[in-house]
């Protein structure tokens, strides 16, 4: 079943979601690891599907802190879940000073009577199976037990081959794909990067499996790839604009402070994103270093990837929803992945992004301020022709029309009344 040359508008055929009075309901899971790509796909697929359908209402649970400020379509509603947070490679509890057991717990039973109230015809995981620490079990069984599909959707590159090896193959989560998922979406194209070869996908579980491409912001699909006659940067006779970000900014610091030190010499003017999860410590101190520097210095920016077909160039880490706004948005792009072993999908994918000529790759282990000096300039030399993004850009559009199949098989009836049972 592994589509995916079809044009996104055509895959499926429109009429049956148009005309139908049927009110459907989506309960989408986005968890709440470091970083709001997750949230932003999400968000993009949701926009995506009540475009497609007038009678869609989506529900988006999730426990990142900052969704409410990415931009919520009508018709999508956000529940929030009490958060965790990561620092320092250790998970705690966010805002509740709870023991982590607590706040999963309590987690857990919010989603339970969630998929209980709400009866989604279709729910929509992202990335974890059961969610964090087997939080959304309970959840899908009883969204299951009223009729809903279940549909897991995963990146282009799952993990690095080692945790995919051990926490995927060795304890069983396949076999629990098999179990709970009725399809199995990739948002890449397996010309670039093939999970299910990579990552030996059981029988079982291929056979599940479609592709659905690269899932970006609507603006960033709409946008025609052309020749310009002034780059965006130097438009005016302004000096070329070069923007930095590391994505969620959790571990910021060794390439910001990296290009700062670049951009103090250079002769392109220069702005760094801190990121949301920038400690407020590492904050105050790029915000110092950006100012003797001579660099514009921004905190949390939940517009970022609106911005990068205004810049001469891009640096950034190796983040999905990063590394596919920048080559929808045509912007010359260095990428400098993160190097810790968790982060072993950055370096993974920017490879291949770097061998179909997407970007220019800085291996995280080879950055100095020459070495990046010497990549920027040369994606600046590139910047005054920005040819048509070659990825396929339909992820959001096919994997709607996905959930609206799924959702169209599932007859008409009453919903249920729901009798909460609270232990």
């Amino acid at each position: 079943m592994r589509t995916f040359s079809s044009p996104a508008d055509t895959i499926f055929t429109l009429t049956a979601y148009t005309e139908s009075i049927q009110a459907r309901r989506f309960l989408f899971y986005s968890h709440d690891g470091l970083g709001l790509g997750d949230v932003r796909r999400s968000l993009s697929i949701a926009r995506e599907l009540v475009e497609l359908s007038p009678g869609a209402s989506v529900l988006l649970v999730t426990g990142a802190e900052e969704a409410e400020s990415l931009g919520v379509p009508a018709r999508v509603g956000i529940l929030k879940l009490p958060g965790f947070q990561r620092r320092d490679d250790r998970s705690a509890a966010g805002r509740l000073p709870l023991p982590r057991g607590e706040v999963r717990t309590l987690r857990e039973r919010l989603l339970a009577a969630t998929a209980e109230t709400f009866q989604p015809e279709v729910v929509l995981v992202d990335g974890h199976p059961l969610g964090v620490g087997g939080e959304l079990g309970p959840a899908l069984e009883i969204a299951r037990a009223f009729g809903a599909q279940a549909v897991l959707g995963l990146c282009d590159v799952v993990d690095d081959p080692a945790t995919v090896e051990v926490e995927w193959h060795g304890r069983g989560v396949f076999e629990r794909v098999a179990t709970n998922y009725s399809r199995v979406l990739v948002y890449g194209q397996p010309d670039l990067l093939d999970p299910v070869r990579e990552h030996a996908f059981p029988a079982d579980v291929a056979a599940l499996t479609s592709f659905c491409g690269y899932v970006v912001s609507t603006a960033a699909r709409e946008i025609k790839g052309l020749a310009i006659a002034e780059p965006p940067g130097s438009a005016k006779g302004e000096r070329p604009h070069v923007l930095a970000t590391a994505g969620d900014g959790a571990d910021a610091l060794p390439l910001l402070e990296t290009f700062l030190e670049t951009a103090a010499e250079a002769s392109w003017r220069a702005t760094i994103v801190a990121g949301p999860e920038c400690s407020q410590g590492r904050a105050r101190r790029l915000e110092r270093l950006a100012a003797d520097a001579g660099v514009t210095f921004r905190g949390f920016v939940p517009s970022l990837p609106s911005e990068f077909s205004s810049l001469d160039a891009l640096v950034c880490t190796g983040g999905y929803n990063t590394l596919a706004e920048a080559v929808a948005s045509g912007v010359p792009t260095v990428c400098v992945p993160r190097s810790d072993p968790r982060s072993g999908q950055q370096l993974v994918r920017a490879r291949a992004f770097a061998r179909r000529g997407l970007l220019r790759l800085l291996e995280p282990d080879l950055l100095t301020a020459d070495a990046l000096s010497l990549e920027i300039d040369a994606a600046l030399m590139t910047r005054a022709f920005r040819p048509r993004a070659r990825l396929d850009l339909g992820g959001g559009r096919r994997t709607a029309h996905h959930l609206m199949e799924l959702a169209s098989q599932r007859a008409s009836r009453a919903r249920s009344k729901p009798a909460l049972v609270v232990a």
